[in-house]
C-alpha cells in the first residue's frame, strides 16, 4: 500500500510587501503539475465524507479523480453539475470548515486542498471554453415562470438551478451590475470581478433573464410580480444595511460602515482613481472595528489605499476571530496590527467634526455566551485612547427592511430576517420562498448557496404539482 502524502501542495501568493500596495489576486492559483499533485493525494474514501461536509452536494473524490486523469471537461461537468458558481467557491469558500474538515487526511494531516482544486477546474474552463464538450440539450419547458430577487451568491445558484430544471426565470437585480455582495463587498485581490462576471455569465448562457437596476420594493412589490404572471418567487436580497454599536461620537466625519467604504472600493472602483472618479477618504491611521472578514477585506484595502498604520480592533482573542484563519494569516503578513481583547467606548471628534482618537476599554473573557464564545467583559479603569483619523464599523450586517415593509404578509424576525422552513426556505407567505443572508443575517457566500439549491428544488416540486 502506497505511503499516504500528509503534506498538501503549497499555493503561491504574492509576496507580502508587493501586494499591499496592489489589488491584484493575492493567491495565484495551482499550475497543472501542481494539481495534479494535490488529487493524486486524495485515497478515494468509499463513504466520501467530504461530499458529505459540502453544503452544494458536489461528488468532491469524482472531480479530484477527473483531475488525476487529466479529463479536465469531465471534472468541469462534474462540478457545475452541483455548483453554477465553482470559480467563486475555489476562492471564498471556508472549505477549512466544512468539506475539508471531514476529509479523511484531516485525522492524520492536512487534507485534500479541496478549494484549491475547483478553483483550479474553474480556472482551466474559464481560458479552455474551445475544449468543452458540446452544450448540453435544454431541459423540456415547463411553462412556469419564476422570479428571482437578488442576483447575490443565493439569488445566481436558485435561477440557474431553477432554469435546468426547465422553469423560465427572470432575475431582478437592484444595482447596475449582477453579482450582489460579490461585486460590492469582496475585494479584488480575494475575488476578482472578471470572475464573478464569467459565473454570471454562465448563469446567463442557461437561459436566465437578468433584470439589472430592478428595486424589487419600489418599482415593483412581491405581490405584484406574483399577480403579474410568475408561479413562484425566490428572495435571495441578502444582507445589506450595516450595524453600529450606537456609542458617543458615531455619527463624526471620517467614519464609515464597512459596507460603504468597500462599496466605493469594490464596486465604484475607487482603487482605480483617477480612471475612475469616486471618492474616498483615505486616512493614515485606520481603525477598523470588527474581526470578521469583512473587517479583514476592510483593513488590507485601505493598506492598498495608502494608509501608514491599520489596525483591526476585536474584543474577544484571536481564538475567536471568526474571519477565515487564511485571511487573518495574510492581514498580519500585510503588516495589519491586530488590537484584541479591545472594545471602543467612544469616539473622540476634533472642532471640526472629524474623528481623532477612539477611547477604548481593554478587555476580559467570561463565560460563554448564546454564540458558544466567551463573553467579553470590559475591564475597569482599562481606559486607553488610540489616536486614528478613520474608522470603518464592520459590525455586521441586517437584511434591507425595504421587502419586509412593502409585503406585511412576508412574517420576519425582531433582526429583519424573513422566517422561513428550515429544510424548504418556504416563507410564510404563499409561492414564495428564501434563502442566503435575508434569513441567516451575514453568514458565507457557500451556506446561502446550499440553502438556494435546496429551496430551488422545493420550489420545483411545488410547480410540478
Amino acid at each position: 500500500m502506497a505511503k499516504l502524502n500528509l503534506n498538501r501542495e503549497p499555493m503561491t501568493k504574492q509576496d507580502p510587501k508587493t501586494r499591499g500596495k496592489n489589488f491584484n489576486e493575492v493567491a495565484l492559483g495551482y499550475s497543472a503539475e501542481q494539481a495534479k499533485a494535490e488529487a493524486s493525494r486524495c485515497i478515494q474514501c468509499p463513504k466520501h465524507p467530504c461530499a458529505e461536509g459540502c453544503p452544494v452536494e458536489i461528488d468532491i473524490p469524482g472531480f479530484i479523480k477527473a483531475v488525476l486523469d487529466d479529463n479536465m471537461p469531465e471534472a468541469v461537468r462534474i462540478l457545475k453539475d452541483k455548483n453554477s458558481l465553482p470559480g467563486i467557491c475555489g476562492r471564498v469558500c471556508p472549505q477549512e470548515t466544512q468539506c475539508e474538515q471531514s476529509c479523511s487526511l484531516a485525522k492524520k494531516g492536512a487534507p485534500i486542498a479541496i478549494g484549491r482544486l475547483e478553483r483550479y477546474v474553474a480556472d482551466w474552463e474559464r481560458t479552455n471554453m474551445e475544449a468543452m464538450n458540446p452544450k448540453a440539450e435544454p431541459p423540456r419547458p415547463t411553462g412556469k415562470k419564476v422570479a428571482v430577487v437578488g442576483s447575490g451568491p443565493a439569488g445566481l445558484v436558485a435561477a440557474a438551478d431553477l432554469t435546468k430544471l426547465g422553469h423560465s426565470v427572470t432575475l431582478f437585480e437592484a444595482l447596475h451590475v449582477a453579482g450582489g455582495v460579490l461585486m460590492y463587498g469582496i475585494p479584488e485581490f480575494r475575488l476578482p470581478k472578471e470572475i464573478v462576471q464569467a459565473e454570471v455569465a454562465y448563469v446567463a448562457s442557461l437561459g436566465v433573464k437578468i433584470e439589472l437596476d430592478s428595486v424589487v420594493g419600489k418599482v415593483v412589490t412581491l405581490a405584484e410580480l406574483l399577480e403579474s404572471g410568475y408561479h413562484a418567487l425566490f428572495l435571495g436580497t441578502g444582507a445589506g444595511a450595516p450595524m453600529f454599536m450606537d456609542i458617543p461620537g458615531e455619527n463624526l466625519n471620517g467614519i464609515y460602515s464597512a459596507n460603504e467604504f468597500l462599496t466605493r472600493v469594490n464596486l465604484m472602483k475607487a482603487y482605480q482613481f483617477p480612471e475612475y472618479d469616486t471618492p474616498v477618504l483615505v486616512g493614515r491611521r485606520i481603525a477598523v472595528i470588527g474581526g470578521g472578514n469583512v473587517a479583514m477585506d476592510s483593513a488590507r484595502c485601505a493598506l492598498r489605499l495608502g494608509a501608514d498604520e491599520v489596525y483591526i480592533i476585536y474584543r474577544r482573542s484571536e481564538v475567536e476571530l471568526p474571519a477565515r484563519r487564511e485571511e487573518v494569516e495574510n492581514a498580519k503578513e500585510e503588516g495589519i496590527q491586530f488590537k484584541l481583547l479591545t472594545n471602543p467606548k467612544r469616539y473622540i471628534g476634533n472642532e471640526s467634526g472629524w474623528v481623532v482618537g477612539i477611547e477604548c476599554y481593554e478587555m476580559g473573557l467570561g463565560e460563554p455566551d448564546e454564540s458558544g464564545r466567551r463573553r467579553p467583559i470590559a475591564k475597569e479603569g482599562s481606559e486607553f485612547i488610540l489616536d486614528v483619523d478613520m474608522v470603518v464599523a464592520a459590525l455586521g450586517t441586517r437584511p434591507n427592511p425595504l421587502i419586509a415593509q412593502t409585503t406585511p404578509d412576508l412574517k420576519t424576525t425582531k433582526w429583519g430576517t424573513v422566517m422561513t422552513d428550515e429544510t424548504t426556505g418556504k416563507t410564510m407567505k404563499d409561492r414564495v420562498w428564501a434563502g442566503g443572508d435575508i434569513v441567516t443575517g451575514a453568514a458565507t457566500v457557500i451556506s446561502a448557496m446550499g440553502a438556494a439549491r435546496r429551496a430551488a428544488r422545493d420550489i420545483d416540486e411545488y410547480l410540478r404539482r
